[in-house]
């Protein structure tokens, strides 16, 4: 022990030096070791080991696939109570209806029977004669004209004394003025030339009158003119146009415009 107390900083010197020898002895084994870990956590990140990945299940996309590939079909018409293209109707006692596709109501069930032309024609019906020369009787007939008055057959009187009256002058008279060949009139609201003889009156259309037939309620509608108005589905119509080959329809609740076509 005295020599312990007598000499104890040599002893602890000794000891320091006796761990630093050691230290020293096993400092490579400890760089080994480390530098080895490092190379192992390197390997670990620029090499990790994995497991392959599962399959992959395409179970939902290939029934997909396969729907989009049969085409769908969709009744609108008898099953569909939301998007329902039928046309709807009100009635005069407020049910509403549907209507079914080719038993529409409206002007386009209208059906055109028949369309006629109507004449303007002038006709030589008599020659007379007196001290102050001939004198011409002319038959015209307005087939076209406003009002039914106006479309009966009237007659017109000329004369080379007399030649002018309110739809056409007289300009010409070919052959014997007793016994002419032929008669050349200019008309006052065209200004066309009218040819008349007795054999051959002058005829032009001016326009056309329409026999229409709506089969839902089975009306007939027989020779209406433009500006004619019928009535039928509820609805009143005019007719604001007739051609050889259509008819159109003006509604006066929306005034939505109908043709119809003419096929005789």
């Amino acid at each position: 022990m005295d020599f312990v107390k007598k000499h104890y900083e040599k002893v602890l010197l000794s000891v320091v030096l006796a761990g630093l020898v050691g230290a020293l002895v096993f400092l490579p084994v400890i760089i080994s070791a480390d530098k080895q870990k490092q190379i192992d956590m390197k390997n670990q990140i620029i090499n990790p080991s994995t497991k392959p990945l599962p399959d992959l299940d395409l179970t939902p996309q290939t029934a997909a696939t396969a729907r989009v590939q049969t085409p769908c079909s969709y009744d609108f018409n008898t099953t569909n109570k939301l998007f329902n293209p039928l046309e709807w109707k009100k009635s005069a006692d407020g049910t509403i209806f549907p209507i079914k596709p080719g038993h529409e109501i409206d002007a386009s069930a209208a059906v055109i029977t028949k369309i006629a032309p109507l004449y303007f024609t002038l006709t030589l019906d008599a020659v007379t004669t007196n001290e102050l020369g001939a004198r011409y009787t002319i038959g015209v007939e307005r087939q076209a004209a406003p009002t039914r008055a106006m479309q009966q057959k009237t007659r017109r009187f000329v004369s080379v004394d007399d030649p002018k009256k309110d739809l056409f002058t007289l300009l010409k008279i070919s052959g014997e003025p007793e016994n002419p060949d032929q008669l050349s009139f200019k008309l006052a609201d065209t200004g066309e030339t009218a040819l008349l003889s007795r054999d051959k009156p002058f005829q032009r259309v001016d326009g056309y009158a329409v026999d229409l037939r709506y089969d839902p309620e089975r009306l007939a509608f027989a020779g209406r003119r433009v500006n004619a108005t019928i009535s039928f589905g509820g609805d009143s119509y005019t007719i604001v146009d007739i051609k050889p080959d259509a008819v159109v329809l003006l509604a006066q609740s929306n005034q939505k415009k109908t043709s119809l076509r003419y096929a005789p």
